[in-house]
């Protein structure tokens, strides 16, 4: 493991920068799309809502197992957390890569609150990476004091983007054209 803090963070600078681009590529569709499409890609979004309400109840296991001081299984649950969230963001980029964005119907009554949904969701998400990837560091390395201080942030934002994941989905699914 690495010791040095500059350079975990200028790591954590570096992936979390890469990780937007990447996204924001994706979704200006900055890059050509494929001609053909892999069956599987349009299975994607279930899955990562599946992803997202899965890491949702792990981080709520996991703040039960910390409040009661096993510390183990909530390493445990939030190191699976984390391995999902990882399988999430390469299912995410694999099927942005693929589809082009769905556009929610301007003339619904519901669309103001799915963009304040939308929105929040991809501010947080993208704000969320760097503090988990710090929360995780400083865990990982008994740090506990710096832990306890990021996750009172990251935590909160890290289970709000997994619900909002799953509410975007359900809000926008409906208007796939696959």
């Amino acid at each position: 493991m690495i010791r040095n803090d500059k350079l975990v963070f200028r790591i954590v600078l570096v992936v979390s920068l890469v990780v937007l681009a990447a996204v924001i590529v994706l979704n200006r569709q900055l890059l050509p799309v494929p001609e053909t499409i892999p069956v599987h890609i349009y299975l994607l979004p279930k899955l990562n809502a599946l992803i997202n309400g899965t890491c949702c109840v792990l981080l709520l296991i996991s703040l039960y197992f910390i409040k009661r001081k096993n510390v183990l299984m909530h390493k445990r649950i939030n190191l699976t957390a984390f391995g999902l969230s990882a399988l999430f963001l390469i299912s995410y980029v694999t099927f942005h890569f693929y589809v082009p964005e769905t556009k929610y119907p301007a003339d619904s009554p519901f669309r103001p609150a799915y963009l304040v949904v939308l929105i929040t969701h991809i501010i947080l998400a993208a704000l969320v990476l760097p503090l988990v990837l710090l929360s995780f560091y400083h865990g990982l390395m008994g740090n506990i004091r710096k832990h306890r201080k990021l996750v009172r942030w990251s935590y909160p934002i890290w289970l709000y983007v997994t619900i909002s994941g799953v509410a975007v989905y359900l809000m926008i699914s409906p208007y796939y054209t696959f």
